[in-house]
């Protein structure tokens, strides 16, 4: 099931167990089901019907992408990655990252398919999920060259229909991200899409590549998600201006700026708890670990 077999020596906390879904590293000793069984019965029958009190969390399963900076890899550079050892220290356990790359099925073949039990970083009331109290608030930005002298701050500006527009065109949702809708409902079209989030290869296409594709002015402007404009503008070479767009479109109907939260099963209503009490105790330590990723904030929804 992609976690560690108890008959290893128990890491400290803090350490790090990775687990490949497709070559599992152990197998746990099936028991005899007929002794079980019964047991087993009765234990979920009880847990329908009472609260199960809260057990203390010896792994913490954080449901990671291995290829999808600045949020989290392999190496676990990443501020989901860093944010889940901050968790994990509170909370006395021990981080074992379940890779699954976000494309179609993500949710699917990890959290909800009980691999792992947490998600770090998805926007409060993403419904296959409970979400946990939010720990910062961000938008989506323009981002464009700075030498280009263009002055964008409203998807209303008639200047982005004679310019190439890149955006990223799946959001949390599955769908195109809320800029291509807006965009779409002023008569925007042509727009050029980055990530193919249909292609299950981690590697197919790179996080970068939209704001890289800026830089190197093979698209006049770009309108990315704030964690990833933030990250990848202060790594490129040539000076990109961002421009946050507001927190809604009355246009399309469609929000742009999102409260962000940890997400777990609807079921696990202790460990969110747990997670709610971790983001009041360790919010400062989250936050400066998001500004060091250049995550650009906005102050909290009330």
């Amino acid at each position: 099931m992609g976690t560690r077999c108890r008959s290893e020596a128990a890491p400290a906390p803090g350490v790090v167990h990775s687990v490949n879904p497709v070559a599992p590293t152990c197998r746990r000793a099936m028991r005899p089901i007929k002794l079980l069984g019964p047991i087993v019965l009765a234990a979920v029958v009880a847990g329908m019907t009472q609260s199960v009190p809260p057990r203390p969390l010896t792994d913490l399963r954080i449901c990671g992408d291995p290829y999808n900076m600045p949020f989290s890899n392999d190496r676990e550079e990443g501020f989901e990655n860093k944010i889940a050892h901050v968790v994990a220290q509170d909370l006395n356990a021990t981080v074992i990252n379940y890779w699954w790359p976000e494309r179609r099925g993500f949710l699917r073949n990890s959290i909800l398919a009980g691999f792992c039990d947490v998600l770090i970083n998805v926007p409060v009331g993403l419904d296959p999920v409970a979400t946990t109290k939010a720990y910062y608030r961000s938008t989506y930005y323009f981002v464009y060259r700075t030498d280009r002298g263009l002055n964008l701050h409203s998807l209303d500006d008639t200047l982005l229909k004679h310019l190439k527009i890149g955006v990223n065109m799946i959001g949390y949702d599955y769908t195109n991200t809320p800029p291509a809708h807006a965009l779409g409902s002023r008569g925007v079209v042509g727009l050029v899409g980055f990530g193919n989030f249909l292609n299950p290869d981690p590697k197919a296409d790179h996080p970068q590549d939209i704001v890289d594709a800026v830089a190197k002015d093979s698209i006049d402007v770009a309108i990315v998600w704030g964690p990833k404009a933030g990250y990848w503008v202060k790594r490129e070479a040539v000076p990109l201006t961002m421009v946050p767009l507001p927190d809604s479109d009355a246009v399309s109907g469609m929000p742009f700026a999102f409260d962000m939260a940890m997400g777990v099963r609807h079921r696990d209503k202790a460990l969110k708890a747990q997670l709610d009490s971790v983001i009041d105790r360790r919010r400062g330590e989250i936050v400066a670990i998001l500004r060091d990723y250049s995550v650009p904030m906005l102050e909290p929804h009330p």
